[in-house]
């Protein structure tokens, strides 16, 4: 009899094991809301700052700019969403209004809006234009708010309260569904205030009773993600340079952050088990700055700089928000649209085919019911299949065997998200050809989604270790690419020191130049690492594809007289400064003493033919020479002039200047800046270089 209970009990233990493990796996911690699953499905989004500051050639106005300056001569929103649908965005968000209190709507609340401009004659509203444009191409829309103001007399009184809400009221209510509402960080400090032109300092935390601001968006649009530095439902990542961290959770320890938070550095990464879900949001300008300035019409980021940036936002498990600034006349700039497109172009060739449609995948453990979990549900489409292990089982294999050996460099996973963020560490490893499998990738979070670029890659088999999980893992999706080389022309500095050094946008091409001015062919040299050249002419470079032997298009620099010589004659404000002007590096500079002209000793007498001139490329520039003076010596003592004149829109558009003149014998150049931009006593210079016979 006790050997027959003992059997019924063992068989009830089995199973409601059995039922157990066929369960789909409990949620762990924090998980994401409706609003927020649906928030991940749009991935990439636009953002567009187009307010007062960008006619006032500023980033934050102060607040007591007039209406009147509000007046773009060409409005165009339907042009904004088609560049946005073309590029593979999803949604736009605008600066509705921006710190200096311009509002893009004719609000009832406030003068200094557009009603008051002579745009449309005070008839138009750019958001209610956006909003039709955002409907007929199909995208979402969301409104930036600043809570900050710096022209409202009432900021930092209970009163500016009420004119947030009745503003806030206004947006959310008169222009459809809102998909994200926007609240910078940014809050207090001088400013207009009504004419009070004062700082006025908010406690950031408590002035704005955050809890009742976002029960308002709540009431008004449930259907909308409210972001701040700290949620409640997206934060921001922590910086404005493009990336999340390589950890990055979705979690967050919400109660301990605020918009303004000081320990903001921790948003890049998340926190593991964070009390609630508040997945990251990468913001970065395609500008230095968010607002458009005609003087960085040379600045847009390179495609191969944007490539890094989607694959270190979105593919490290947070959202793309990238901003396009709009130019005076109201439309996108060409610049823009250009690498907006170059890029929108590359991902289509980076994820074109996925070459896990063929493979079969087997897993090393898996729930009992393994026709639900199986492994072979993260090859589908179905966002609701994923593979599991049972409950007791926080790590386990996947095997992906192609049949065949593929070429690939892209890995893309993504976790079943409604049950939480679970992977703690994984490692990708390939199957070499002695039969040993040889890691490739040793990572930590997944999240939503996360895409590794891996160093090219042949080989058979694929296998993904979930090494550590904080419950059973559940991974929906796996995707594997041969993504194209990206063929940007090279870029080729010389030091100081007359180091030559070629740099290529992936690192997995070859690289091949001449120092003759040939063109790269098969005759050239491959391009290992630095080398000298201390002689003029030109050097030319190309990229190859070395799987396809496709190019790049070929880069030529001319190179002036070597620098391993030059020595500043005074003036210079000390000789780091001095290092700065001649290391080939855009990005350092150098001052000259008190707006004193750069007098050099070349070390021994050329034919000087011309100088080349690059200003300050920072991007608050300062110091750029308007008008110029060249003058050369062989002794440095009797002086000729040799050419003089103005650098012609240089305020706008600061890119290199070159100077031509006669050929002149001469061991020493003196080159003034008669005139800088602002008539500041400074002359600042990111590079010079000297052009000779």
């Amino acid at each position: 009899m006790i050997g027959l209970v003992r059997i019924l009990l063992v068989f009830s233990l089995v199973s409601n094991l059995n039922t157990c493990f066929s369960q789909p796996p409990s949620p762990y911690g924090a998980v994401p809301s409706e609003r927020q699953l649906e928030w991940y499905e749009l991935e990439f989004y636009m953002f567009v700052h187009f307010n007062m500051n960008t006619f006032t050639d500023m980033e934050w106005g102060l607040g007591g700019e007039t209406p009147e300056t509000f007046d773009p001569t060409d409005l165009d929103c339907m042009q904004w969403a088609k560049i946005a649908k073309e590029a593979g965005m999803k949604g736009i968000i605008i600066t509705a209004k921006h710190h200096d209190g311009f509002c893009l709507w004719p609000s009832k609340y406030t003068e200094h809006s557009v009603k008051n401009s002579p745009w449309k004659n005070g008839q138009g509203d750019v958001i209610r234009e956006l909003r039709e444009a955002c409907d007929f191409y199909g995208l979402e829309m969301g409104i930036y708010y600043s809570p900050w103001d710096r022209n409202h007399a009432d900021y930092g009184t209970d009163q500016y309260i009420s004119y947030f809400h009745k503003q806030l009221t206004e947006l959310l209510t008169g222009y459809g569904d809102i998909f994200e509402v926007w609240f910078d960080g940014a809050n207090g400090g001088d400013g207009y205030y009504g004419g009070a032109n004062e700082m006025r300092k908010v406690d950031r935390k408590t002035y704005y009773n955050w809890p009742e601001i976002w029960n308002l968006v709540r009431e008004l649009q449930p259907g909308a993600t409210i972001f701040s530095d700290a949620g409640p439902d997206v934060r921001w990542i922590g910086n404005e340079s493009g990336f999340a961290g390589e950890t990055n959770w979705a979690t967050l320890n919400r109660d301990e952050a605020w918009p303004g938070w000081p320990r903001y550095k921790e948003l890049t990464s998340g926190h593991k088990q964070g009390t609630h879900w508040v997945p990251g949001e990468v913001d970065v300008s395609i500008r230095p700055g968010w607002y458009y300035h005609e003087s960085e019409d040379h600045k847009v980021r390179s495609l191969p700089n944007l490539l890094d940036i989607y694959y270190n936002s979105l593919g490290r498990n947070a959202s793309f928000l990238l901003n396009i600034p709009i130019d005076r006349t109201g439309q996108v700039h060409e610049k823009d649209s250009m690498q907006l497109m170059a890029l929108a172009n590359q991902l289509k060739k980076d994820f074109a085919d996925d070459l896990m449609k063929e493979a079969e995948v087997k897993a090393s453990t898996h729930r009992l019911n393994n026709s639900v979990f199986s492994a072979e549900n993260v090859k589908d489409d179905d966002p609701e299949t994923y593979w599991s292990t049972d409950d007791f089982t926080r790590s386990g294999k996947l095997i992906i065997d192609f049949g065949e050996k593929i070429y690939f460099n892209r890995l893309l996973i993504q976790e079943y998200i409604p049950l939480g963020q679970r992977v703690d560490s994984f490692t990708v490893e390939v199957l070499s050809e002695s039969g040993d499998w040889e890691t490739v990738a040793e990572e930590t979070t997944i999240g939503y989604k996360r895409i590794l670029r891996l160093e090219d890659r042949w080989t058979r088999k694929v296998r993904l270790n979930i090494v550590s999980s904080l419950a059973s893992p559940a991974i929906s999706k796996i995707s594997i690419y041969n993504a194209p080389k990206v063929l940007s022309p090279p870029i080729v500095r010389r030091d100081e020191l007359d180091n030559v050094m070629i740099y290529s946008a992936d690192k997995s091409v070859e690289v091949y130049f001449t120092v003759d001015g040939s063109i790269p062919d098969k005759n050239a040299s491959r391009y290992e690492g630095a080398f000298k050249h201390e002689n003029k002419g030109i050097i030319k470079a190309v990229v190859i594809d070395p799987l396809t032997r496709m190019k790049s298009p070929v880069t030529a620099v001319i190179m002036g007289i070597s620098k391993s010589n030059w020595q500043p004659i005074g003036n210079v404000e000390n000789i780091e400064t001095w290092k700065n002007m001649i290391d080939g590096n855009p990005a350092t500079k150098g001052k000259t003493e008190k707006g004193m002209p750069l007098v050099i000793d070349l070390g021994k007498e050329y034919k000087l033919t011309g100088v080349k001139y690059l200003p300050d490329q920072g991007r608050y520039a300062s110091g750029i020479a308007s008008h110029y003076k060249i003058l050369v010596s062989k002794d440095g003592k009797k002086w000729k002039e040799v050419s003089n004149g103005e650098f012609s829109n240089i305020k706008n558009n600061p890119i290199e200047q070159e100077v031509n003149f006669n050929s002149s014998k001469a061991r020493f150049l003196k080159f003034e800046a008669t005139k800088t931009i602002g008539d500041k006593k400074e002359f600042i210079i990111a590079e010079i270089d000297v052009v000779a016979k």
